[in-house]
């Protein structure tokens, strides 16, 4: 059995990732040099995905042979933004305390990457038959927005792995599904003018107002038929998050916006309702708006997708995490997303699991166990023996 990476590491590791502020609207480069001094230290092949900014990127990394079968571990280097949480600490500096180690990022999901990092003495120590594969991605809090290329590289420059642990905080216990979400801003641009002439206009807002009201329509319809017990609510929800439009009391409002959201059930996860929401405006709300001047404009700009995570029977990464971590209950499921529904669509066996808790994810005093951090590198531990049986 090899032995699991030191606490004392692990701590090391979690505090010098803190201290990297990588809320998802800043850079995640600082962080990602960071670790690649750590995987140059011990001779691990590496490579970054840039996106098109060129301010952030994916990193794939490899330990042990260019051979398919390998275990993919991957996780995601952004965290969510502190502004107007009452910390008591500073939340970019690691702070133990009362049992638990308290910083932005400990439980989601700065620990699961502290343990990988902490463990790589003994990955790259150990004869591997198949590689440890490390995929970190970027802007996974904005709606997985780097994991589709990082899947799209991991699959072009290296062996097919067998299976996909991602290590999103669920107390160690494997979860073998989750809801995914689609979030859009739709945007209509009709023709303003004087209130007292609306027949010379196209009113921006009251068309928004009639898409938005068929969405929460749609929300009702998917509430009623509470498909799927799995997860709590058990059915697609919506969220009408944001609008805004207009000018004045007298001005007939030429432009308007809305935010929302769905968060799809699994045999919800398709375009399917986004296309009924489309259909709708092109036949019942684009007439009207322009039925007294002709003007009129409506669009739908996808912000953010994360892909559901549907359970797999008898799959190949839930029954390796039940065996590596001694699980002995049903596989879960949550209602948040992960990337791991993106590594799922490109055929590759997926489940998650990882230290930690959600309840405490995007809390002030984000804070995380010990305990977790050591049962993880437990878990690490044995996939390596594992590996080199």
């Amino acid at each position: 059995m090899t032995d699991p990476a030191p606490m004392g590491d692990i701590v090391s590791e979690l505090r010098e990732l803190v201290a990297f502020d990588t809320t998802s609207r800043a850079s995640n480069l600082d962080l990602l040099a960071h670790i690649e001094s750590r995987l140059d230290t011990h001779g691990a092949s590496h490579e970054r995905v840039m996106d098109a900014t060129g301010t952030k990127a994916n990193l794939i990394a490899r330990i042990g042979p260019a051979e398919p079968g390998g275990v993919v571990l991957t996780g995601h280097t952004d965290c969510v933004p502190v502004d107007g949480q009452p910390w008591r600490t500073d939340p970019f500096s690691l702070v133990e305390a009362d049992d638990r180690l308290i910083g932005r990022g400990t439980t989601d999901m700065k620990g699961f990457l502290a343990v990988v990092l902490a463990s790589l003495p003994q990955l790259v120590a150990a004869p591997l038959r198949v590689p440890v594969l490390l995929v970190l991605t970027y802007d996974e809090e904005l709606g997985t927005v780097g994991a589709p290329s990082a899947v799209d590289h991991l699959l072009a420059s290296q062996p097919r792995p067998s299976a996909v642990i991602v290590g999103e905080p669920t107390g160690m216990q494997p979860v073998s599904a989750h809801k995914g979400v689609r979030a859009f801003r739709t945007t209509v641009e009709g023709r303003d003018g004087h209130s007292s002439q609306p027949q010379l206009a196209a009113n921006a807002v009251a068309a928004l107002v009639r898409i938005a009201t068929f969405i929460d329509d749609l929300a009702v319809r998917h509430r009623d038929a509470a498909a799927d017990p799995r997860f709590t609510p058990p059915y697609t929800t919506f969220n009408l998050a944001t609008i805004r439009g207009g000018q004045a009391i007298n001005i007939v409002p030429r432009y308007a916006e809305l935010t929302w959201e769905y968060r799809p059930v699994p045999a919800d996860d398709s375009t399917a309702i986004v296309d009924e929401v489309t259909a709708f405006t092109d036949t019942n709300v684009l007439p009207r708006l322009r039925e007294a001047t002709g003007d009129g404009l409506v669009r739908f700009e996808p912000t953010a997708v994360a892909r559901v995570l549907d359970a797999e029977p008898d799959g190949v990464a839930e029954r390796l995490v039940r065996d590596l971590t001694g699980s002995v209950e049903p596989s879960g499921s949550v209602p948040f997303g992960t990337d791991g529904g993106h590594f799922q669509a490109a055929g590759l066996s997926t489940v998650v699991c990882g230290p930690g808790s959600i309840e405490q994810a995007h809390q002030v005093d984000e804070w995380i166990e010990p305990a977790q951090l050591d049962w993880c590198a437990a878990t690490i531990a044995r996939l390596i023996s594992r590996l080199t049986s």
